[in-house]
């Protein structure tokens, strides 16, 4: 598939492309891969106004509206007149290998007719960073003006600086570190695990009979947990009851009522099994248990001293999961001086989504100029 460098290929419309077979860093091949994309404007006649935001964990392509009647997950970030602004801009977003809006990933088809199930192998965030490279060169995109992303897309954002830094000019890392800690990595061992121990998951192969629906609406309880704030918990909920349901008249244990905030877990897992596939989350959630940019690269300085990019590094006040400290230290051991941009916000980790508005006037003043 190749794209003229001076298409607009539409905005927020999804898109399809193959960039041939992929060797990846844990020793497995993909022997076929394609990137479900979107882009928004229109990429100028030399390839230097492209912008690559990057999503998290679960999110899609569909950063902003566009054309689209759905609204976009980072509507304040992306759009026409927003911080990175559609009119300006040539906007991509693409989704991460092992995925399942577009990319190939675990429910895909195999050469041999059937999905990868149980056999789609390990995917780390610098293979996702070698996928991404080849449309960009389909796309006639030689350089990022900025690469972009909160959380995993974070992560991916710093992947990108440090593994292409001819290829980078601007780098923004917000709501995550370096690598993932143990505390995270036993989080999301948690999550995982909560799939696999579903009596639907048939090691993997459960295409063509019952969902492991169940596992993975435990495994977004358990994430969501650590994406909001012990204030925000509090002050929503409390310890109210689920009207009209009781916690406490029951003449048995499983009997009994919720409270409100195991009503609100209870939604968030059932939003995720209409719209995510169950192995893509373990593929996915494995490949940010990856990220470690020192990997292979010396000590933290050393790493990071292969970017050449202007950073932007933010941090949520109140995150629980990624730690505004783990901002920090990256920014610290960065080339020259980088600061911690503070998004202020009793929310917890997921005020990189809803609050990222607060940034608007810093990435307009002093990264996206």
């Amino acid at each position: 598939m190749t794209i003229s460098r001076t298409a607009a290929p539409g905005n927020g419309v999804v898109r399809y492309a193959s960039i041939g077979g992929l060797e990846l860093e844990a020793g497995g091949y993909l022997p076929e891969v394609t990137l479900g994309y979107e882009t928004w404007g229109t990429l100028n006649a030399d390839g230097s106004n492209a912008v690559l935001i990057e999503h998290a964990l679960t999110g899609s392509t569909h950063v902003t509206r566009g054309d689209s009647d759905e609204p976009g997950w980072w509507e304040q970030l992306a759009g026409p007149g927003a911080p990175v602004d559609t009119d300006r801009f040539f906007v991509v977003s693409i989704n991460i290998v092992g995925g399942c809006y577009g990319s190939t990933g675990p429910s895909s088809v195999a050469p041999d007719g059937k999905p990868w199930g149980s056999r789609f192998p390990l995917v780390t965030l610098r293979d996702t960073t070698a996928a991404e490279a080849r449309l960009a060169d389909q796309l006639g995109i030689p350089s990022w003006y900025a690469v972009l992303g909160g959380s995993m897309g974070g992560a991916r954002a710093l992947e990108w600086a440090v593994t292409y830094p001819e290829r980078v000019q601007r780098c923004a890392v917000i709501s995550i570190g370096a690598a993932s800690t143990a505390e995270q990595i036993a989080f999301a061992q948690a999550q995982t695990l909560a799939i696999r121990q579903d009596s639907n998951f048939n090691d993997g192969d459960y295409y063509g009979g019952p969902l492991p629906e169940d596992g993975l609406a435990l495994a977004r309880r358990i994430a969501h947990i650590t994406y909001r704030s012990a204030e925000e918990f509090h002050g929503r909920f409390g310890r109210s009851a689920q009207h009209p349901e009781s916690p406490f008249q029951a003449a048995a244990l499983g009997e009994r009522g919720r409270y409100q905030v195991e009503s609100y877990l209870d939604h968030q897992g059932k939003k995720l099994v209409r719209r995510f596939d169950a192995n893509s989350y373990i593929a996915i959630t494995d490949a940010l248990m990856s990220h470690d940019v020192c990997r292979g690269r010396g000590s933290l300085n050393e790493a990071l001293g292969r970017a050449t990019a202007r950073f932007f590094v933010a941090a949520v006040d109140s995150d629980r999961l990624y730690f505004p400290s783990q901002s920090r230290e990256l920014a610290d051991a960065l080339p020259g001086d980088v600061d911690v941009h503070v998004i202020e916000a009793p929310i917890g980790h997921d005020g990189f989504l809803t609050e990222i508005g607060q940034l608007g006037v810093q990435l307009r003043k002093t990264f996206l100029v």
